[in-house]
């Protein structure tokens, strides 16, 4: 008498818990992201700054430095605020990670220009070289940031709220 199998079948469900209730949570400033978008609201204050009290400041080199300090500084600032209050949760079917992983991946582009460009004038004002040291740190902020969030996205994961996933695989059976 011969057996005959079935096929094994296997069922995943992921299941997204989120909370619609916007509320303040501190706790997230102790996490790896929340240090990280404070040390970047930090390092673009203080290069904006050390700009903006040069003499030179009101030149080109300057000015895109500013420019790149304040909209990161502002940008950085209402995600910060937006996951301080689980903004992020709300409205958790906005790609949330890819949006930080683009802003994060120019802006470590943008802070290596911007640094690079105010390194060169620092022998003209020593403002400009504590300026490109706050640039390039932010770089390195930015850039670290940008490797998180590329992993984040690659494995799925949510912004904020969390996604469990359940697997139950049904073995042959004999008949």
């Amino acid at each position: 008498m011969a057996e005959s199998y079935g096929r094994t079948t296997t069922v995943t469900t992921e299941t997204i818990v989120t909370s619609p209730n916007i509320r303040f949570d501190p706790s997230y400033i102790r996490t790896l992201p929340g240090m990280l978008k404070a040390a970047q609201i930090i390092l673009n204050l203080l290069g904006f700054i050390c700009i903006t009290v040069s003499h030179w400041g009101i030149n080109s080199r300057g000015s895109w430095f500013n420019t790149v300090a304040m909209v990161g500084f502002w940008f950085t600032g209402i995600l910060l605020v937006f996951y301080l209050f689980h903004v992020i949760e709300k409205f958790f079917k906005v790609p949330w990670l890819k949006v930080e992983f683009g802003f994060c991946a120019l802006w470590t582009f943008f802070y290596l220009l911007a640094a690079a460009l105010v390194a060169g004038h620092a022998s003209l004002d020593e403002a400009f070289g504590v300026a490109a040291f706050f640039g390039f740190c932010a770089m390195v902020a930015y850039g670290f940031d940008a490797f998180l969030k590329f992993n984040a996205v690659k494995s799925g994961e949510l912004a904020q709220g969390e996604k469990t996933t359940t697997t139950e695989t049904v073995s042959p059976t004999a008949y």
